[in-house]
């Protein structure tokens, strides 16, 4: 064999060992209940069939419907008034095990938490056979939250999407500018006051389409302003994608 082949070969299985040898020494192994993961993901079919999937759902919001409606029924706040984005998905609920799992992301600095739940996301953004945006835009976190966590969940969250769906992301195009207090606890309209003028974007705008993405849908109040920036910035079109909605 020609040496120069060999030596290629050679490289190559060098290149490919450590991914190996991490896998066997490190097989994926389910957050939930510590059994074999299953598909390459720490997560196994059974807690994977147990997840409370967001399959009906406003398509303006993606709040949970109690019972399925024909596709395309919106809620009766999105009929009343519909929010600023194009459209709204949500891979989940947020019900047990989802505080667990982005609990541990967030607050803990499990960042294989949010590996985990962003291929979901990207599973439930690939089952809805729709046209893809432009790009992903992570909801970003004011600089002193930034610093104190360490990381933006979103940002984290958005590196597994943008791979699996070969989409780029956006860190640069928007920033927060005021340190609002969290929103937790909060009600709706008062989580819109909170939210107002948080958030600017260059301009021109980058991008036609996009799509916001954050971990966790409450009132949708932080995305709803995020979306009235990036339109006003020149995005023609913005939907929302997020992990999970609260029912």
């Amino acid at each position: 064999m020609n040496r120069l082949l060999i030596t290629n070969i050679h490289t190559a299985s060098l290149r490919l060992a450590p991914g190996r040898l991490l896998a066997t020494l490190f097989p994926p192994t389910c957050l939930l209940c510590g059994a074999p993961g299953a598909l390459g993901r720490d997560l196994c079919e059974g807690c994977a069939a147990d997840l409370p999937y967001n399959r009906d759902a406003c398509p303006r919001c993606a709040l949970p419907f109690a019972a399925p409606r024909p596709p395309g029924s919106l809620c009766g706040a999105c009929q009343r008034r519909p929010p600023p984005s194009a459209c709204t998905l949500a891979a989940l609920r947020y019900e047990t095990p989802l505080p667990t799992l982005v609990g541990g992301m967030k607050f803990r600095g499990r960042l294989n938490h949010a590996r985990l739940l962003g291929a979901l996301l990207a599973d439930a953004v690939q089952r809805r056979a729709a046209p893809l945006p432009q790009a992903l835009v992570p909801v970003p976190l004011h600089p002193a939250r930034l610093a104190a966590r360490g990381y933006n969940q979103a940002v984290e969250i958005a590196r597994v999407v943008g791979r699996v769906l070969d989409l780029p992301l956006d860190v640069a195009c928007c920033r927060r500018v005021l340190a609002t207090p969290p929103q937790a606890g909060l009600d709706e309209p008062t989580r819109r006051r909170n939210i107002r003028g948080a958030f600017t974007a260059l301009t021109p705008f980058a991008w036609g389409q996009v799509a916001i993405l954050d971990d966790v849908l409450t009132t949708g109040s932080t995305v709803n302003e995020l979306t009235r920036v990036l339109r006003r910035a020149g995005a023609r079109s913005v939907e929302v994608w997020a992990v999970a909605r609260t029912p």
